[in-house]
């Protein structure tokens, strides 16, 4: 029997073939992330264009958001409100990965990529700041690995700040807008974007950028979520749904086609992956969430495989890098290639599978549902 394209749950309905396409972009993650340990520049990276991943996640973000929230502004939902379901929903496995990226840091001999020492009392500085997603700025004191990441003990918690920022202006203007205003932003953005990709704004004509507040990178990051997460919210209010089978098939052989795609004019770096990047981020990646939610799961393998790929594609997400840096470590120190730990590569693969399914099973869960009842309390007469 086919599965409904909504499915209900205690909190928002969500779209479930959107779920398993956000756990599908989750694994590209990690195996782009693997790559990093081998390339030596940009252009030669493997899964090359891997971090177009986070623009999925935006896009996905903007149209569940707008779906489970647009409606709900003139029936009490206060911009407050909103803000402290999200912090329950993200929050948690936040501050999760944080402590793990400080035990990871530890077993590394707490010092910086150089060698330099790091203290402990700096450490603790880096974690509270990472915990209330305070960015670190390059080269400060507690720039603990010293390579001018956001959060440098979880890499990826710099797209949860961004995250956190497109929660805050959906509360507090998106939602407000006319559609007209809200295609004006897409507009506005997806031109800035573009601008950005093609003119090698990140030194290496690629969107990659964000993570780290050097250069321009803080501004080359909101272009992403501005661009990405108003086309989510703007095309959920106008989505019609296209008649498409094997909607996520489909799908996830083209999230891997794009992300796995080299650098586009490699040796070097080219004008023509800016123009590859800019094309996937502002047309491709929204046509695929678009298709995405136009499917339906037609058999119980499909349904489930989607709704576990949901399940753990936010956890396997935000707690793999502390898993990744002991793997850099061990790379880099005894100058290992790919061909040498590729069976290295799959178990770990295996273990981030099954520490993000702990992680959500006997931490995130339970607190989440703790929260959740609490916020509900408060909200009776």
């Amino acid at each position: 029997m086919t599965r409904p394209l909504l499915q209900s749950s205690t909190s928002a309905p969500r779209y479930e073939l959107l779920d398993g396409l956000r756990g599908v972009a989750a694994l590209f993650v990690i195996l782009y992330h693997f790559g990093e340990a081998f390339a030596t520049s940009p252009t030669d990276q493997m899964f090359n264009h891997g971090y177009l991943a986070v623009d999925f996640f935006f896009v996905l973000s903007g149209f569940v958001i707008g779906y489970a929230y647009d409606g709900r502004w003139s029936k009490g939902m206060t911009p407050g409100r909103f803000m402290l379901r999200r912090v329950i929903r993200l929050q948690p496995t936040v501050i999760l990965s944080l402590f793990l990226g400080a035990i990871a840091y530890l077993i590394q001999g707490s010092v910086r990529w150089d060698g330099t020492p790091v203290t402990l009392p700096t450490l603790i500085v880096a974690l509270v700041l990472g915990m209330f997603l305070i960015p670190v700025i390059p080269g400060a004191r507690y720039d603990v690995r010293g390579n001018g990441e956001m959060f440098p003990l979880n890499g990826p918690s710099w797209s949860l700040f961004f995250e956190y920022i497109g929660s805050i202006l959906y509360a507090l203007v998106l939602h407000r807008l006319s559609d007209r205003w809200l295609r004006f932003v897409v507009i506005l953005s997806g031109a800035g974007l573009a601008a950005w990709a093609v003119t090698d704004m990140s030194g290496a004509y690629n969107l990659g950028v964000g993570w780290s507040m050097a250069d321009w990178g803080l501004i080359g990051g909101f272009l992403r979520l501005s661009f990405s997460f108003s086309i989510g919210l703007l095309m959920q209010r106008r989505f019609r749904p296209v008649k498409i089978r094997g909607a996520f098939w489909i799908c996830s052989a083209l999230i891997a086609a794009i992300l796995a795609c080299p650098y586009v004019g490699a040796p070097g770096p080219s004008l023509l992956n800016g123009i590859y990047d800019a094309v996937a981020t502002i047309f491709l990646l929204p046509a695929i969430v678009w298709l995405g939610a136009s499917g339906t799961t037609s058999d119980a393998f499909s349904a489930r495989l989607c709704e576990t790929l949901g399940e753990l594609s936010y956890p396997v997400y935000i707690v793999h890098y502390p898993v990744m840096y002991l793997f850099y470590a061990w790379v880099w120190t005894n100058g290992l290639v790919y061909t040498q730990v590729w069976p290295v590569c799959c178990g770990l693969l295996v273990l981030i599978l099954l520490l993000a399914w702990a992680s959500l099973r006997f931490y995130d869960r339970p607190i989440r549902s703790r929260l959740s009842a609490w916020l509900a309390s408060r909200n009776r007469p």
